[in-house]
């Protein structure tokens, strides 16, 4: 942060910014921007694993008041739902966008738009939601939207399958990194979403974010400034990496890493075909999982883990 503005600014200002861009484009002729690197030319229209070429898609954009509170704040989180992912998990929430990718594909120029018309309608960040496969794209767009006028945190909203590499890419430019931390074990990634190395790439990956912007620094309001988030969805079966993950967490991470321990798992997607993921989470799991994050040294969940972790103890 340079006082009170986010990082991209200088970083736009010194030129800095346009080096990142031309060296991010780079890694679409060949494309390694995430652990899949699947090697295909993008720029000639060339589609891998995410099925994305040289333009992002976007679903859907506009306030969004379900996020964590210290992005919500009275103006929202602008969300921005990128189509496709690098990541496809069988029992997907989003199953038609991630997965069938429906949206509509934006220039440069468009995607500036966007991120500004969030801005102008009050955001307190523009959120981007499952960027992996498309930083080269966003990071394009910024320039315009910084002359613009562009000026609130840049959200990195993440299944956690990242590329060091590329978030390197990013350091001074996000300001705050929300990933996800889904499967410890290799089998369970190899399973679910046909990634053994999800657990080792998301592990590099947070180390990696957290050296860039630490713990969650909140403003006077109570407002997302810069830091790290992580968010965990407790999935039926799943306690012993929830264990593992949030362990990993408090020793490795910091123990002020602010983390959502997610209990809205439902079957979606192909998620009838992989029990127990075809099944609801019980109640008596996600209480587990607010022990185990106890035990682990944690001291800053989200809100509403908090608060029902003091009625599991019996304080109110």
């Amino acid at each position: 942060m340079n006082g009170k503005y986010p990082g991209y600014l200088a970083l736009h200002a010194s030129g800095e910014l346009s080096k990142r861009i031309a060296a991010a484009r780079e890694l679409l002729a060949d494309c390694c921007c995430c652990p899949r690197r699947c090697q295909v030319n993008r720029l000639e229209g060339e589609r891998g694993v995410c099925r994305t070429g040289e333009r992002a898609v976007v679903s859907s954009y506009g306030p969004h008041f379900g996020e964590e509170s210290p992005l919500v704040g009275s103006g929202g989180s602008g969300t921005i739902f990128l189509s496709n992912c690098n990541l496809l998990c069988v029992f997907c929430q989003n199953y038609e966008i991630s997965h069938l990718g429906e949206g509509t594909e934006v220039s440069a120029d468009q995607l500036a738009a966007i991120m500004m018309s969030l801005q102008d309608q009050g955001c307190h960040n523009i959120n981007f939601v499952t960027p992996s496969h498309v930083v080269p794209q966003i990071l394009a767009a910024l320039p315009e939207a910084v002359e613009l006028g562009l000026s609130v945190p840049l959200v990195y909203n993440s299944s956690g399958y990242d590329m060091v590499e590329t978030l390197r890419l990013l350091d001074g430019i996000v300001d705050i990194y929300m990933p996800d931390f889904k499967f410890w074990k290799g089998e369970t990634g190899t399973r679910f979403a046909k990634a053994p190395d999800y657990g080792t790439r998301a592990r590099q990956a947070i180390k990696e974010m957290h050296r860039q912007v630490g713990d969650l620094f909140l403003d006077g309001q109570g407002i997302a400034v810069k830091g790290l988030l992580v968010r965990h969805l407790v999935m039926p079966g799943g306690l012993d990496e929830t264990r593992e993950i949030l362990r990993f967490l408090a020793d490795e991470i910091s123990v002020k890493t602010y983390v959502n321990i997610m209990d809205q798992y439902r079957p979606c997607g192909r998620a009838g075909e992989y029990p127990p993921l075809d099944r609801l989470l019980q109640h008596e799991e996600y209480l587990e999982a607010l022990r185990l994050a106890e035990e682990a040294g944690l001291q800053r969940l989200a809100e509403k883990d908090w608060g029902r972790m003091l009625k599991r103890l019996g304080i109110f």
